[in-house]
């Protein structure tokens, strides 16, 4: 037994085969539970790079294991613990994603995503790389129009093509930008030297996207970002985990100096949750092979658990 497992059973960690030990979900057709999370190793990939982010989904669950223990104990992210009332959401396992299948991939996301709209859950869903999010959202099109993306990303994903592919990790947001369903994007911590050309930019800010820069959260705090959701509107919120920091966050392709700390993101997203309603939640882009002694991984379970929280609470 390693020092750091002898450690965690001390304190409570138990071994699990679901994120935090919740329930196991095996039919989302028969959900009961306010939310629901699945994993996706990948979806479309870029031949170039494949599923680089294989594994990631297991990562974060293996993390997570050692809350299984002390879900009712006090979370001081939240004041409480994680589910206040019960818990109030299962894991629904990762989908079988083929790398040589992306209308497939695609598929399958779009399909577990609307089964838990259809049983009025908020979808949770990590991965995995960042084309993920695209049949995640486009789920929503068949409920409601005017639903807002909340992106938190070191990068803007506006690119119309790379290398022939439409609908890879780089195009995520102006694919998004295109179904009729989504009224408002705001995009948080963009920073360095990304995919985006200049024209790129234009055609997102002459959509209308409202972009809050790393720098300016740096600078002056979330409160913009927050100003810039309307009151009482339905937020996915779409979490790339190269937003925050590399020295908190070192399982990312993309290390980018000078991102977001846990405490901009966490206090960004239950901003939202207190003027809005958050119906939707993605984290993508952890890369197991690029973790340092597991820290990502701690790090990205913690910040789960918390949003999991913040939805929990929720009216």
């Amino acid at each position: 037994m390693t020092g750091n497992t002898a450690l965690g059973t001390m304190f409570g960690a138990a071994s699990a085969d679901t994120f935090m030990g919740i329930p196991r979900c095996r039919d989302l057709s028969r959900l009961t539970a306010r939310m629901a999370l699945i994993g996706a190793d990948g979806c479309t990939p870029y031949p170039s790079v494949g599923f680089y982010c294989a594994g990631g989904p297991a990562a974060i669950r293996a993390a997570g294991a050692a809350y299984a223990a002390n879900l009712a104990h006090m979370n001081f992210d939240l004041g409480g613990p994680v589910f206040p009332g019960g818990v109030s959401a299962v894991d629904a396992g990762d989908l079988e994603q083929d790398i040589g299948d992306p209308a497939g991939n695609r598929s399958r996301i779009f399909g577990a995503v609307s089964q838990i709209l259809d049983r009025g859950g908020v979808p949770m869903l990590i991965g995995g790389d960042d084309s993920l999010p695209i049949p995640m959202l486009e789920a929503y099109g068949a409920r409601r129009r005017g639903f807002t993306i909340l992106q938190i990303d070191a990068h803007i994903d506006w690119r119309d093509e790379v290398q022939g592919e439409r609908l890879g990790l780089s195009s995520t947001m102006r694919r998004a930008s295109e179904m009729d369903h989504i009224d408002a994007i705001i995009q948080v911590g963009q920073r360095g030297i990304g995919s985006a050309r200049m024209q790129d930019v234009q055609d997102a800010e002459a959509w209308g996207v409202g972009f809050v820069p790393a720098g300016e959260v740096a600078r002056s705090g979330i409160g913009r970002a927050i100003d810039l959701i309307s009151e009482g509107a339905e937020v996915i919120v779409c979490l790339d985990l190269d937003a925050l920091d590399p020295p908190i966050m070192p399982a990312v392709i993309g290390r980018t100096a000078g991102g977001l700390g846990f405490w901009q993101v966490l206090e960004l997203i239950a901003g939202v949750a207190e003027k809005a309603r958050i119906v939707g939640f993605d984290m993508v882009e952890f890369m197991p092979d690029r973790d340092v002694d597991g820290q990502g991984a701690a790090l990205a379970a913690q910040l789960l658990a918390a949003v999991m929280g913040i939805v929990a609470r929720q009216g």
